[in-house]
């Protein structure tokens, strides 16, 4: 696989792996993430890892584009360890009408039942490609065949905090309301975004999150919790 290094402005580089969406792709780009982190290079600021990429953000004071490209260069060529352990989420989801506008088209237009579609949707362990669009919101991937979509024709102005879309091969959650056009299949009380918190998102590049069906309810119970500060996301380690 050929690498890529495309410059970023004055304080950014671009390594590259590949032009597809893809795990092996978005393993690579993670592996290098890791390894970046770990060699504490001279200069570099902060990396985002990305579908296919990593931005590596650096202090042109400190350290070249071309020091960089070098410096990177040489850890490619080392072996690459795997991934250390990651963690996994189980995320509580209200997939009932109140909480989902969009289930019953998209169980139309997938000719599934809206049952199949909680059941599929449920049934799979994602994998968190990355985190963009807003704060905290990560594109996870893959989704069943028979729920792939295109996104809506007709995007939302609003969409409320937590809500749980599908589009294309994503699924998503929504951490703050923002504007969007993807598909609305359920909500969940948690919160995935908080500036108190050490890490300010909830997930990370590389982290594993299964969806957890919940009433009405019980969405309610946890929104009460997660607001009183006594809610914890499941979660466990895992390996890769």
């Amino acid at each position: 696989m050929e690498v890529r290094f495309l410059r970023s402005g004055d304080t950014g580089l671009v390594v590259q792996f590949g032009n597809a969406v893809d795990r092996a792709v978005n393993d690579r780009v993670l592996r290098l993430d890791a390894s970046l982190r770990a060699a504490a290079l001279p200069g570099v600021i902060e990396t985002v890892p990305t579908f296919r990429s990593l931005l590596v953000h650096y202090d042109p004071l400190e350290t070249t584009a071309a020091e960089l490209t070098r410096s990177i260069e040489a850890l490619l060529d080392r072996p690459q360890e795997g991934r250390r352990a990651t963690r996994l989420w189980r995320v509580p989801v209200c997939y009932e009408a109140s909480h989902a506008p969009d289930i019953a088209e998209v169980a139309e237009r997938t000719g599934l039942s809206v049952e199949d579609v909680v059941s599929l949707h449920s049934g799979t362990r994602y994998h968190v490609y990355m985190i963009g669009f807003v704060p905290g919101f990560p594109y996870m991937g893959d989704l069943p065949e028979s729920l792939v979509l295109p996104r809506r024709a007709d995007p939302r102005l609003r969409v409320p905090a937590g809500s749980v879309a599908i589009a294309t091969s994503m699924t998503a959650i929504y951490p703050l309301e923002s504007p969007g056009g993807w598909h609305l299949i359920g909500s969940t009380p948690i919160r995935l975004f908080d500036l108190r918190w050490p890490a300010p998102a909830l997930f990370a590049p590389g982290d594993a999150v299964r969806f957890e069906p919940i009433t009405a309810g019980e969405f309610e119970a946890i929104r009460a919790a997660v607001q009183a500060e006594t809610y914890r996301v499941p979660s466990e380690e895992i390996l890769p």
